[in-house]
């Protein structure tokens, strides 16, 4: 559910926040975090991606994402909201007493038990192959190299659903629609990821994207000519450019950007749908 307030002032007008009440405590694990140092869209003090920079500081939550702790049993201590992902958390304290976190999926409870192995039972938060999981079921934090923690479908809210069986592959469906073979001996967790209305959030103010470590985006058609190849003109002007196009001249609208000779290509079984206008 998410939570919204009363326009008070016109920031919290449009402004909503996801629901936090799930969450079992405030404070992070000590020994799981770390500081860690933020680009910031830089490199060697050049800015390499724009519209980066400031934003609150944040402490990074170390976690879980292959078969770390395999064939040992762990139970959830608590649910957390991680500043460096849009999904929440889970503390587990495994039974040979360590502690880790990992992503915590739709409708986990604290007290709840996990375990990771090759096959085990099918219950959310536990993670096995591939080929021990039912046709139609959803799975998250997907593994593509073998030993190398989940890659794909990390994001709140996302899953990918199990369509066949077949050989030594899987068919996933991604949250793209796409259709996509995985070996069957890779690894994945168990249900769809927390804080699912994640995506329906509105910002409400500009001063709450520099938080996030955003800075302002300036128009194509506001800038000079020289600046952007929208820019220049007498008043409101027409693109000027057949094409849509980046401000560094590179076509982005209507042109394929996947590498024809890309690996994975052999591994994808349905293309992703188009959206319709």
């Amino acid at each position: 559910m998410i939570k919204k307030y009363k326009p008070t002032t016109p920031g919290r007008r449009h402004y909503s926040v996801s629901d936090y009440s799930v969450l079992t405590t405030d404070e992070p694990f000590k020994k799981l975090t770390a500081f860690k140092k933020r680009r910031v869209g830089r490199s060697n003090g050049r800015i390499t991606v724009r519209h980066k920079g400031g934003g609150n500081k944040k402490l990074y939550r170390s976690i879980f994402f292959g078969e770390e702790k395999k064939g040992i049993p762990g139970l959830v201590k608590t649910i957390e909201y991680d500043p460096n992902r849009s999904c929440f958390i889970s503390l587990i304290s495994y039974e040979d007493g360590e502690w880790g976190y990992i992503l915590s999926p739709q409708g986990i409870k604290v007290g709840d038990k996990i375990i990771c192995d090759e096959k085990v039972a099918f219950k959310k938060g536990n993670r096995m192959m591939l080929k021990n999981i039912p046709v139609g079921n959803f799975v998250h934090n997907v593994e593509v190299k073998s030993s190398a923690g989940g890659k794909l479908v990390k994001s709140a809210g996302s899953s990918a659903q199990v369509v066949a069986q077949d050989g030594k592959y899987t068919h996933l469906k991604m949250p793209s629609s796409e259709v996509r073979k995985i070996i069957d001996h890779y690894y994945a967790s168990i249900g769809q990821l927390s804080n699912v209305e994640h995506k329906m959030i509105s910002i409400g103010k500009a001063g709450r994207s520099r938080h996030l470590g955003k800075r302002p985006k300036v128009r194509g058609t506001a800038m000079n000519a020289v600046d952007h190849p929208y820019g220049g003109g007498e008043g409101r002007t027409k693109r000027g450019t057949r094409r849509p196009k980046s401000i560094y001249g590179k076509v982005t609208g209507g042109k394929k950007t996947r590498k024809t000779k890309r690996y994975s290509n052999k591994f994808i079984v349905s293309k992703r749908k188009k959206k319709r206008k």
